[in-house]
């Protein structure tokens, strides 16, 4: 989802289209924050 949004991000900078752009900067910001959050909970259990 990063890649996607940085490469969205570049083709809209470079065909300067603005609606391109925001959907790359949006994609990015999400694509950390999911990789960032860990989902589903930390507990991990040892037997």
């Amino acid at each position: 989802m990063v890649i996607l949004g940085v490469v969205l991000l570049v083709i809209g900078l470079l065909a300067s289209i603005s609606v391109l752009t925001t959907i790359g900067a949006i994609l990015i910001v999400v694509g950390l924050v999911l990789n960032l959050v860990p989902i589903g909970g930390t507990r991990r259990t040892y037997y």
